[in-house]
């Protein structure tokens, strides 16, 4: 398959049918296949532009049986509702839902990443040789965990099992967040190319990789990767370096995030709020998260009972804690989780919940403000993108923390991009 790259050359971004013409160009080869499985995004990744490419590839290999396996990763599947709402009329009977406890298979292990080895699992349904194609959907856009996100962390870790999530996800908080956002090159992200070149290419695996921006009228597709092998990433990667970080040339005072109650539920997805603008925020500042439909913590239940055991605690705190409880100790993802979501007591987080107690709230480490109060005083339907003066007060605001990283050049130049050896 020939690497294909499309890239926006007018405001208005990638048109539908230039994406549809990449798309039929790309898989012209695989036209006959009468079995193919595509791995789309869940709905917390509404910003993929996913729905509409599973559109164009059902259109084109009409007649082929095509499956999908959402790659949630640890996240609750999806509803009936979501995958109308993103995939259209699908049968229910076509979309899979992955179990990364009970339903992967280990095909090795990966060390020398500065931990102890980590397990290689995936879904057994991508082994399946009954699929004459398999193509992993999502966008490419600054990440807490990998740098950027997608590519293979979309297989590896959205179809993946405990082990490669838990032991790449500390590997990034031992590592460091704010080293690793906006940076293609990291130990993480070598950890996932590393293991997939190794354990993975024997599958008829591709990528339909994305990078998507805000515009007033909606989403804007900036690019579209179309192919295999890391230079597919690289190459998507650096588009998104120059289209979703925002560098600033002060850090921020007060920023206010709102999370839509459509893909925002749980404090596990909407702290992208703390993790995507820590890097702008001023030392003492004020982020204030307006979350209208959270309700939980973690998407899984036991994580959830985890998260709210321990909190958001310094990155200290969460090793020793690790240390001491077995059960923490074997949801490492958790703990990574715990560290990205703590502001170190550098600056103050509050949420102003839909469906969470005050108790709750503050339980975890955070400020509460009550929902209604601070929609009335931050008319979201008001509010640009961006500084904004509200009653006199200049605050930061970000209408989908998802979209993209904020950083003054200060912090985003502070550290060199790398990676380590992991094999």
């Amino acid at each position: 398959m020939q690497n294909r790259y499309l890239t926006a050359t007018s405001a208005a971004g990638l048109s539908p049918q230039e994406i549809q013409r990449c798309i039929a160009e790309s898989f012209s080869e695989y036209r006959g296949a009468k079995r193919i499985l595509l791995i789309p995004p869940d709905i917390s990744r509404g910003n993929a532009y996913a729905g509409p490419i599973v559109g164009f590839l059902r259109s084109f290999f009409h007649g082929a049986d095509i499956e999908l396996l959402p790659a949630i990763g640890t996240h609750t599947p999806m509803t009936k509702a979501e995958v109308k709402y993103m995939y259209g009329d699908i049968p229910m009977e076509k979309v899979h839902v992955h179990d990364w406890r009970l339903g992967t298979a280990k095909l090795g292990e990966v060390a020398g990443v500065g931990m102890p080895s980590i397990p290689v699992e995936v879904s057994t349904r991508i082994l399946d040789p009954k699929y004459e194609l398999v193509v992993s959907i999502g966008q490419v856009v600054p990440h807490e965990v990998a740098g950027f996100a997608n590519y293979t962390k979309n297989v590896l870790v959205g179809c993946g099992g405990l082990g490669m999530i838990n032991g790449s996800h500390y590997l990034g908080a031992m590592y460091g967040m704010e080293r690793l956002m906006g940076r293609a090159k990291n130990p993480v992200r070598e950890l996932y190319n590393y293991a997939a070149g190794r354990f993975l290419s024997e599958l008829p695996l591709a990528y339909i990789l994305t990078v998507t921006t805000p515009s007033p009228t909606g989403l804007r597709v900036e690019g579209v990767s179309i192919g295999q092998g890391d230079e597919l990433f690289f190459r998507t990667a650096e588009l998104s370096r120059a289209k979703n970080i925002t560098v600033l040339p002060e850090p921020i005072h007060k920023a206010v995030v709102y999370l839509d109650e459509t893909k925002f539920r749980t404090t596990w997805v909407g702290n992208k709020a703390i993790y995507r603008t820590r890097m702008a925020l001023a030392d003492a500042g004020e982020l204030v998260i307006i979350a209208p439909g959270l309700h939980g913590c973690g998407e899984d239940a036991h994580n959830d009972l985890l998260i709210k055991k321990y909190g958001y605690r310094p990155a200290a705190e969460v090793v020793e804690a690790v240390r001491q409880d077995p059960d923490l100790a074997q949801n490492l993802a958790v703990a990574a989780h715990l560290i990205h979501g703590s502001s170190e007591g550098r600056f103050s987080v509050s949420y102003a919940p839909g469906h969470m107690t005050e108790e709750t709230i503050r339980s975890l480490g955070y400020g509460c403000l009550p929902l209604t109060d601070t929609l009335a005083k931050y008319d979201i339907a008001a509010l640009r993108d961006g500084f904004n003066e509200v009653n006199g007060e200049r605050i930061f605001f970000v209408r989908d923390p998802a979209l993209g990283l904020w950083t003054t050049a200060a912090k985003y130049n502070s550290h060199e991009e790398g990676g380590v050896a992991c094999c």
